[in-house]
């Protein structure tokens, strides 16, 4: 399966040593997972995706993307590939307008028994966008049709909306796919933004969450310096909030996420979580 990054936080922020220079940096991880890769973030607002059906590790362009993106949100994914041929069209993340989603996971016979039906729970206006042949994009597609309940998508939804369109999403889906022998083989852990909102899902595939380090190593010279940056929130309020499908080695102390579990943070950040459709408070892990 893939594997998932993302980063948000209230002050721009280098990820080289994530998706490069760690041990088990998202570029590392690549070497299982080689058909494919992306890379979002954010500038003054609008979202810079770059994708490539290369392979990350071997690929002078994930390196020189990799080592140039500084901002507040980034959302990155490497690719072993389940639906769809090695094309550009089908590497993570998707986007449609500032809104950018990345998936780890299948779902089983997508095309032989499922996509008709998927298709049709899309917002017909939004059914035309989708260009390439996974079942991810049509997930994210059926996630913007869920969030638009809530408003306009051009619109600042709070943490709270996300996390029920997320959650919504997951559940049509898996409702439409039930009935069939190999539902339990449906995976959908998922994350998406608009590069000020982030929210992630549990689908059956690890994913890992951090809120605060154990120390930080700018705790000298960061104007942004709190006691949530190195230790857990009192409040539910961070200075930032990462998703990864691995811990990375490093200060950043990983909190595994709970399966059917869902977790995010809007301009606000403030945690909110949900499970099972329940939203609660977090005190930040």
């Amino acid at each position: 399966m893939c594997r998932l990054f993302g980063f948000r936080s209230v002050i721009q922020s280098a990820v080289h040593r994530s998706l490069v220079a760690a041990d088990n940096a998202l570029g590392v991880q690549s070497a299982g997972h080689p058909d494919g890769w992306g890379v979002a973030y954010y500038i003054d607002g609008a979202p810079h995706v770059t994708r490539s059906p290369a392979h990350a590790l071997s690929d002078a362009l994930f390196h020189r993307v990799s080592g140039v993106v500084s901002s507040e949100t980034v959302l990155a994914h490497v690719r072993k590939a389940t639906q769809g041929p090695l094309t550009v069209l089908n590497c993570h993340p998707f986007q449609y307008g500032r809104w950018v989603f990345a998936h780890n996971g299948d779902i089983p016979r997508f095309h032989a028994a499922f996509r008709s039906a998927l298709i049709a729970e899309v917002a017909p206006r939004l059914r035309r966008f989708v260009l390439g042949e996974t079942d991810s994009e049509v997930v994210f597609m059926l996630f913007l049709s869920r969030l638009e309940r809530y408003g306009p998508l051009d619109k600042p939804h709070v943490a709270d909306e996300v996390l029920a369109a997320l959650d919504a999403t997951v559940a049509d889906v898996r409702a439409l796919c039930a009935p069939l022998e190999d539902a339990e083989r449906l995976l959908l852990t998922c994350i998406v933004t608009d590069g000020t909102t982030m929210a992630a899902h549990q689908g059956g595939m690890d994913l890992f969450w951090s809120t605060h380090k154990t120390r930080c190593a700018d705790r000298e010279v960061c104007a942004s310096l709190s006691a949530e940056c190195e230790a857990p929130s009192a409040t539910g309020f961070v200075n930032h909030l990462i998703f990864s499908s691995e811990p990375l080695q490093g200060e950043n102390v990983w909190v595994a996420m709970q399966p059917g579990e869902t977790i995010g943070v809007d301009w606000r950040m403030r945690v909110a979580r949900r499970r099972l459709g329940k939203p609660r408070l977090a005190v930040a892990g």
